[in-house]
């Protein structure tokens, strides 16, 4: 690889510098030498090196306005605002039109959560500046902590029309759009960054997310595509690509695109888990479990993909394995209401009654309150002869479901059989109103209460309504 001679000065700084502190030797650096030394070690988290820099750097050229203000930077690193807030003061009386000293005191006013008062500095840092991409991407970071989402943007774009390689603001540009929920405006963005910078693959890649927000795949395919023909190793992108292809449902080429990203780099459970959803809509079983399988010996605490086989087994009914894999999946993640539903399903197949009525209870205590959850619940109680824990089930289904004639019909019913006549008489009255066409629930679960004289009666008033 070929270094710019500013990357080799700056190797032979570092070389030299390093020698010097293992010899003990005093060399002599000119203070941008020094300033250069400084910011490397800063970047490379090397603080102790840095500093150690920075003392030589002040020893040798003590008047250094440029290494006074990295001491600055490295107090407001170590949290001493006063000490970098003095020095800044003394800095400028000396020079109150270097743009350093503003954005250095809005740094310290950003780490005292004075956003506002480090904007007004940065907005003078920009009368002085020849780096206005840099200090307008510093604005639209103090906006985003103000959670000032709209000025926040404005200021990234101001940033890539001074700088069009600036990555960072490109990503907070098209966040603040998704956080806003502008997805159209996001796209007439990136599509009027890309007519100006056509190669970019990053625009390429977040056009592409934008139009898979919206549902637009064909449009998400061909931004993808782009990005990946203009960096061929762009794992993001690759990825992306086929997930779009599978709400194409172009499996194969989905599976072709996943198994780039694993060219690219070492497989991920995502990816695998994706492979194998991949064989089984094409039909091709076996090898949807042998990629079910790779997933979880490759992350074994990823409860999806036990989830997956567990899925893959019930629709072939074969509940006893189903079982062993969704009790996997419990046992990384036991407060799932999908899973402890799964749960109570498959034994509720398997006819293991007391086991799917402990499903169905986890379920709705961790958040499942779908009405047939509430209905497969009861019913299985009632299959248990737990008439009355049925009876409060119910009643506490209708706090979420008050106008549910299944339920009216359900708790007429246990009431009947139970021999409280008034309130299953008022139960069964509402279940009519709400739904006379489907009175025949009661007799699917309660014949004997619906062959009574009473009920018979009361279907007959409402039939003649």
């Amino acid at each position: 690889m070929n270094l710019s001679h500013e990357e080799e000065d700056r190797s032979l700084s570092l070389s030299k510098f390093e020698s010097m502190l293992k010899t003990n030797k005093v060399f002599f650096f000119d203070s941008e030498e020094f300033e250069d030394i400084i910011l490397h070690y800063l970047d490379t988290g090397k603080i102790n090196l840095a500093k150690k820099a920075l003392k030589l750097g002040l020893e040798q050229h003590p008047r250094s306005t440029g290494l006074k203000l990295v001491q600055v930077e490295i107090l407001v690193f170590d949290d001493k605002l006063d000490v970098a807030e003095r020095l800044l003061n003394e800095l400028y009386a000396i020079e109150p039109t270097n743009e350093e000293i503003y954005i250095q005191k809005a740094n310290i006013y950003s780490k005292r959560d004075q956003h506002d008062k480090a904007v007004e500095h940065l907005e003078i840092a920009l009368k002085y500046t020849d780096d206005f991409a840099d200090v307008y991407s510093l604005i639209g970071m103090e906006y985003l902590f103000m959670d000032n989402l709209e000025l926040a943007k404005e200021n990234f774009i101001k940033c890539l029309e001074e700088d069009t390689e600036d990555h960072s603001a490109l990503y907070n540009v098209v966040y603040c759009f998704d956080f806003l929920d502008q997805n159209l405006e996001a796209i007439d963005f990136l599509n009027s960054f890309i007519d100006k910078n056509p190669y970019s693959e990053i625009a390429w890649h977040q056009l592409g997310r934008q139009y898979h927000a919206i549902k637009d795949y064909e449009g998400a395919l061909r931004a993808f595509d782009y990005a990946t023909l203009i960096d061929d190793s762009f794992l993001g992108a690759f990825l992306e690509k086929a997930k779009t292809l599978e709400k194409l449902k172009r499996w194969e080429d989905a599976i072709a695109c996943y198994n780039t990203t694993m060219e690219l780099d070492d497989p991920t459970s995502f990816a695998l888990l994706r492979v194998g959803k991949c064989y089984e809509r094409l039909g091709n079983l076996e090898k949807a479990l042998k990629f079910y399988l790779k997933t979880v010996h490759e992350d074994p605490l990823l409860d999806k993909a036990w989830i997956a086989i567990t899925d893959f087994y019930i629709r072939r009914k074969n509940y006893q394995k189903a079982l062993y894999y969704v009790n996997k999946a419990i046992g990384i993640d036991n407060e799932n209401k999908l899973y402890w539903k799964r749960y109570a399903t498959i034994n509720n197949a398997l006819h293991f009654h007391e086991e799917a009525e402990e499903g169905y209870r986890k379920a709705v205590e961790f958040g499942d309150y779908q009405v047939d959850t509430w209905l497969f619940w009861v019913d299985t109680l009632q299959f248990l002869g737990e008439y009355d824990t049925a009876i409060n089930t119910l009643l506490q289904a209708c706090e979420y479901y008050p106008e549910e004639y299944e339920i009216e019909y359900r708790l007429a019913g246990l009431y009947l059989m139970l021999q409280e006549t008034d309130k299953g008489v008022f139960h069964l009255s509402n279940g009519l109103r709400l739904n006379y066409k489907h009175h025949t629930l009661l007799q699917d679960f309660f014949p004997n209460e619906f062959a009574a004289p009473l009920v018979q009666e009361i279907l007959e008033k409402y039939k003649k309504k």
